[in-house]
């Protein structure tokens, strides 16, 4: 009788182990099991030099969170944002996803910047969380089925700016400057050098490049002083630097253009773009100058919101807005299908919900980026490898001296 009832009590413990075991294993499968809201997290460069982008991801993310919420969320289901600073550092990824993840995060924005994103996407990867970036360019960003983009790819940049000038600048000497070490960068330039139409001819001998941090470019100003039109997939600040040590020297320089990297080039501290004589222009999918339409009513919304001379808007910002906001609709879609979806669902099961939907012919958002016509907005749709669909528009941030 007593081996039996030690034998009963063995059982006993050891099937209680298995349970809490179990619960626990369960519960690990979903860190988002006691949210209340459905949790949507990113990581961006909140401080440090590019930080102009994530503090207005963020202002803008949070303003479609909080208009979502304040018109009821997700049939009375509301959202909350998280954004930790990886200040545009790949190596802080892995500890603030981590941070994220186990903190309930269900859905993303990924990363800001491509660098750090290419970190973050495997780690999403692993455990099946959807995002969509608003600014993280790469063309590996969307490597997997988790993956999507609102922002161009780096190929589709240097595609689409080619084409641009195939059509507008025939007959001009252009040249281009670029950065050998970073990757948005050689990606655009590829594409770019790729797609250029022939008669523009070997341009070779007037490309220039950098590396690092290099900030001082006398010699690459040499190679590019008497092009009409020089292409810079770079970002703003040593633009910004090449344009005003080239106002030092004799050049026929008359366009300067860009891509999305220019984003802010006209709010740097310490420079003043009135100073540059050229036309400073880019591809861009915002037009954060917009006096009508749905660009200037978000414009107006962010500037009541946000200081504009401390945390300016940017194309950057104007794309996380959209992000919430595609995410917010496909749920709708999901939900108006049949889908259960709940403030505690897991992020893998959100994950299925939502590329589903992605992933379907008839889904096709309305927002503020690419081009808009009138009062109405634009057309978003998604290609299978994640990569966004819109129309894109030439953005002219300085008018050339008269």
């Amino acid at each position: 009788m007593k081996l039996s009832t030690k034998l009963f009590a063995l059982v006993l413990s050891i099937v209680m182990i298995l349970g809490v075991f179990s619960l626990t294993s369960c519960n690990a499968d979903n860190p988002a099991k006691d949210n209340e809201k459905i949790k949507i997290g990113l990581t961006g460069p909140l401080t440090g030099g590019a930080s102009i982008y994530g503090i207005a991801v963020k202002n803008a993310a949070k303003l479609a969170v909080d208009e979502i919420n304040k018109a009821g969320g997700l049939d009375g289901i509301l959202f909350e944002l998280e954004m930790l600073d990886d200040k545009h550092d790949a190596t802080t990824v892995e500890n603030l996803y981590a941070e994220l993840y186990e903190g309930g995060m269900q859905v993303s924005l990924g990363t800001v910047t491509t660098a750090p994103g290419l970190n973050y996407k495997s780690f999403a990867n692993e455990d099946n969380v959807f995002f969509i970036t608003p600014s993280a360019t790469g063309d590996a960003i969307p490597e997997f089925a988790n993956g999507y983009q609102m922002c161009f790819a780096d190929s589709n940049q240097g595609t689409a700016a080619a084409k641009f000038f195939n059509e507008n600048y025939q007959g001009k000497k252009i040249g281009v400057f670029y950065k050998t070490d970073d990757e948005y960068s050689v990606g655009i330039y590829n594409n770019f050098k790729k797609t250029l139409d022939a008669s523009f001819g070997d341009i070779s001998a007037t490309t220039a490049s950098f590396n690092g941090d290099a900030s001082t470019f006398d010699s690459q100003i040499q190679i590019l002083k008497d092009c009409d039109v020089v292409f810079m997939p770079i970002y703003y600040t040593p633009a910004s630097q090449f344009m005003t040590q080239a106002n030092g020297v004799e050049n026929s320089i008359k366009v300067y253009y860009g891509c999305d990297g220019f984003d802010g080039i006209d709010a740097i501290e310490g420079f003043d773009i009135a100073t540059v004589p050229q036309e400073v222009s880019y591809l861009s999918h915002f037009n954060s100058t917009a006096t009508e339409g749905p660009a200037a009513d978000f414009i107006a919304k962010y500037n009541d919101a946000y200081d504009e001379e401390k945390e300016p808007l940017n194309q950057f910002g104007a794309a996380a807005y959209d992000c919430v906001y595609a995410i917010f609709e496909a749920l709708k879609v999901a939900k108006a299908n049949g889908k259960d979806v709940a403030a505690n669902t897991s992020a893998s099961d959100l994950c299925e919900i939502l590329k589903e939907v992605f992933n379907s012919d008839s889904f096709e958002f309305r927002g503020i980026t690419g081009k808009t016509e009138g009062n109405e907005k634009s057309h978003i749709t998604w290609s299978a490898d994640g990569t966004v669909q819109k129309e894109a528009i030439k953005y002219i941030v300085k008018e050339a001296n008269s």
